[in-house]
């Protein structure tokens, strides 16, 4: 073997790994963007139903008032 085909084989085994890598990383991307969206969209659901559970309370101006039974 030469130099020159040890350094054209060194470069063709690099340019695999890049390649792998460049399509591992595209797909963690996708994956990681629709977490995001995910997340996104529950976050703005559990907004959506504190606001619904604090609409249904009742509003409180002091202290509850003990049970009847006391």
């Amino acid at each position: 073997m030469t130099d020159h085909e040890t350094t054209t084989d060194r470069i063709d085994a690099l340019e695999v790994r890049i390649a792998h890598q460049d399509r591992t990383i595209a797909e963690l991307n996708e994956v990681v963007t629709e977490q995001w969206r995910l997340i996104d969209g529950l976050s703005r659901t559990v907004a959506r139903l504190i606001e619904e559970i604090r609409a249904l309370e009742p509003r409180r101006e002091g202290p509850e008032p003990p049970p009847p039974h006391y």
